[in-house]
């Protein structure tokens, strides 16, 4: 593993566009390197009791933020050229294709890499292959599960470990 982005969405709502933050961690010859995290005003903007049930945030944390496009513009600037990996990849994937097509954004096809699916090929042994979990079992225990740049540090973490020469 030389180059890559980590990153994590946490949604307002059932609505994978609603995107209300984003961590992003950069790793650069294995090593991490920077670290960007931005509430945003979620598209639509509304919160459903499970989702902030699981990461704490509300309409009151988010309705000064930011909208999508203008959060993205700072991402876009820190992964340019870089493959993006996640934990449970196809939903951050999704995540970012419908919020690019709620603003009518031209998506660039970013290359993922899914952590879950490496960790259960590399780990087998584990009880569960959740981020907190795998991110133990490298090393890092996490401090702030569901809050989008922790998990996406973990998911850093476990990328080094998990994904090798893949990318």
């Amino acid at each position: 593993m030389t180059d890559f982005a980590a990153i994590d969405f946490e949604t307002a709502n059932q609505n994978t566009s609603s995107v209300c933050s984003v961590g992003v961690v950069l790793v650069k010859n294995g090593e991490i390197t920077d670290k960007f995290y931005s509430l945003i005003q979620p598209e639509p903007n509304f919160y459903s009791y499970w989702n902030i049930r699981c990461h704490g945030l509300t309409a009151e944390d988010t309705n000064n933020s930011p909208i999508f496009p203008e959060v993205w513009k700072k991402v876009q600037a820190l992964i340019e050229g870089m493959p993006l990996v996640a934990h449970n990849s196809p939903f951050d994937e999704r995540c970012l294709k419908n919020v690019f097509r709620t603003y009518q954004m031209d998506y660039p096809d970013y290359d993922f890499h899914c952590t879950l699916k490496a960790s259960r090929k590399q780990y087998p042994e584990l009880p569960n292959h959740q981020l907190h979990t795998v991110s133990k079992h490298c090393g890092y225990e996490m401090q702030n599960h569901h809050e989008a740049l922790d998990d996406a540090y973990a998911c850093a973490i476990i990328a080094t470990k998990t994904l090798g020469e893949s990318l």
